[in-house]
Formats: structure tokens, sequence, C-alpha cells
């Protein structure tokens, strides 16, 4: 499977689009390099939420791996979503080209960093690293699944899948989030949540046993995107996915202008609710304007 990312990800194809070697090497012949920002995190946040999943193909009880190609330092936080992959059993490798930071890529590959970690000074010279990553992955699969056996069955997608998101008491810095838990209770919940505009994604992780969640400080007027995925000990179920807009700010309304003298008048309103403080201007009218 591969996705390609700048400030936000796109799959190219998925785990299960292709079953020979020859129509992988045809889809890679035909990519169209995608230009842009270098969002690294949400790359792998998205990788995580939709390319290891059942319905992109991923088997429950096959390794997962994921290589990363960069050219550049990352605009968010990857380590963080890095973590996260690696903390699911998750094996990354990183690999750079150009101006990719190393301590970056040191950082969001998994150990041992002699084996998951290479830096290369330009796009032809990836061709020198062919050889040696196909012969580590390969020994890295092989060791990996004589260590981990799983007695999940592979068709259980529907069994490890919350339903029915619900998102409601929609404010300007809140709104609640509520689901049905999927039959076989996770270990675990991520709530991912991020502007749809762009911005750094934010996660919650909850236990299993709990299926809402209230989210606060938020902006206002602004519309987001939610993920809630139930996390295994060696299984990610299908996340759901919701979309919802903030509201506005609330306004003082009903403006008063009395007790009028020469040098002087009083304000009243209704308030705005929510508000802290507020910022009175106050200018005289241009000539000919009514007083």
């Amino acid at each position: 499977g591969l996705s390609q990312y700048s400030s936000d990800p796109r799959t190219e194809w998925d785990l299960s689009a292709f079953s020979t070697r020859e129509q992988v090497l045809e889809a890679v012949r035909n990519l169209r390099y995608k230009g842009g920002n270098t969002f690294t995190g949400l790359a792998l946040t998205h990788v995580l939420e939709q390319n290891l999943k059942p319905d992109a193909g991923a088997r429950l009880e096959a390794e997962k791996l994921v290589i990363l190609l960069t050219d550049g330092k990352s605009q968010d936080d990857a380590n963080q979503a890095a973590q996260t992959l690696k903390n699911l059993g998750i094996e990354i490798f990183a690999i750079g080209v150009k101006n990719a930071d190393e301590a970056e890529l040191r950082q969001v590959a998994s150990e041992p960093l002699a084996l998951t970690v290479y830096n290369v000074l330009d796009f032809p010279l990836l061709s020198s690293l062919v050889g040696k990553l196909t012969r580590v992955l390969c020994t890295r699969i092989k060791e990996r699944s004589h260590k981990e056996t799983t007695d999940t069955p592979v068709n259980m997608g529907p069994q490890l899948s919350p339903t029915d998101l619900k998102i409601s008491a929609v404010t300007s810095k809140s709104m609640h989030l509520a689901w049905n838990p999927p039959p076989r209770p996770p270990k675990k919940y991520r709530v991912v949540y991020y502007p749809s505009k762009g911005g750094t994604p934010k996660e919650v992780v909850l236990e299993g046993a709990v299926s809402s969640l209230q989210l606060s400080n938020l902006t206002s007027q602004t519309e987001y995107l939610v993920s809630v995925i139930p996390v295994y000990d060696l299984a990610v179920g299908d996340g759901l996915r919701g979309v919802t807009a903030t509201l506005p700010l609330s306004s003082p309304r009903s403006l008063r202008v009395s007790e009028l003298s020469h040098n002087s008048l009083r304000l009243s309103w209704k308030a705005a609710q929510g508000a802290t403080h507020y910022l009175v201007l106050c200018s005289a009218a241009p000539d000919g304007a009514e007083d």
C-alpha cells in the first residue's frame, strides 16, 4: 500500500489493490509526485486510520511495517504520531533524502536504529538502499512472526469496530462525542481531532470501557475532523469518523444608550454567553451625522 502526503495525506493505493509484483511496479511508474508541505505526523496518523485497517487490506495476523520516505523536516509533531504506531506494535523504517532531519528520523524510527534509519543526499541514490533494505525488511518480518502469535480470527473486522458516532451539544468551544462499542470491547480508544483546513492533530486516549468524550478548548467557528479508533493488543479496528463545525462566539445584544450629559453617557447591553471581558470603542460621529 502507498500514501503520499504534504499538508493533506492521500492514499494512492491500498494493501489489497494489487496482487502481483508487476501491478505494483506499474502503479509506481504511473505515480505523480505530490509537492507541498511536510506534515509527517498527520501522514502517520493517516496511515494508521486509513491504510492499516481491515477494509484497506490489512490482515490482523500479518506483521505491520511502515516505511516513511521524506525529504524535509516535519512541520507538525511526527514523534507523537510515530510513538502511537510503535505502541501498537507497528514497526517504522525512516528514509531521509536531501533536507531530511536525521535527528527526527531517529526519533520516528523503531529500534534498532542501525537497521531502521537511512539517509541519502539525493533521490537517485535511493537505488543503493534497495538491496540492503529488502534483506532487512524480510529478516525483521520473519523474526517478528516467530515471536508473536495471535488467536484473533482474520475476519473479525466488524467485531472490532464501534458504530454510530454521535456528535452533540456543540458550542463555540466544545462538543460531545458518543458511540456504540463493538461486540468485542477494545483495550482502549484513540480519539484524534483536528481542524479540517489544517492543524496539528490532538489525541485523547480512553479506556476501552468508555464510549463517550467531551472535547473542550476548541476554536470557534471551525470545522473539525474527528476519528474514534479502537485499539486491541495485536490489532486496530476500523475507526469511526465525523465532521462538525463549532459555533461562532456569542455576541452581546440590545445595546442601549442612556443618561446622556454634555460629557458622558451610559451604555447597557445583554451579555454575551461565555464572555470574560468587553472592549468598548467610542468615537465622535463625523460632521453632518446624527449625534
